[in-house]
């Protein structure tokens, strides 16, 4: 199954380096990017994702902010979300599950691992039964 994600990363860096991974693993998704959680909102009100990728200290609206909204949203509360951040701090991880996370996977420090998380990720939603409204 071919995603519609969402990326929701503030780091052109980390932007590129996604991008990058998903032409390494030959990966025919289509990636919708935002820089923040206002961006994204506005972005699945018309392309609805069958995946976010959510980083969460970003300007403007963080991931944690971004997650309430889209959970009291009745269009979009379904959308899998998965954090991919650098944070690995105990109560982030926490305050994302409580709101209802699908998925908090810490990004690797190295090329080759980031790499794997993306495939091991994508893989497993690919083949997931998603919620459609």
């Amino acid at each position: 199954m071919n995603l519609k994600i969402l990326l929701v990363e503030d780091d052109e860096i980390e932007k590129l380096k996604f991008e990058r991974a998903l032409k390494k693993l030959e990966a025919n998704h289509s990636v919708v990017k935002a820089a923040n959680g206002e961006e994204a909102l506005t972005i699945c009100k018309d392309v609805l994702p069958n995946l976010i990728l959510l980083d969460l200290n970003m300007p403007k609206m963080n991931g944690l902010e971004f997650l309430d909204i889209l959970r009291a949203d009745e269009n979009l509360k379904f959308v899998p979300t998965v954090v991919f951040s650098t944070s690995n701090n105990h109560q982030d991880m926490i305050n994302a599950y409580k709101v209802g996370i699908a998925g908090y996977v810490v990004k690797p420090l190295h090329y080759s691992d980031y790499v794997n998380q993306i495939e091991k990720i994508i893989d497993y939603w690919s083949i997931n039964e998603l919620v459609s409204l």
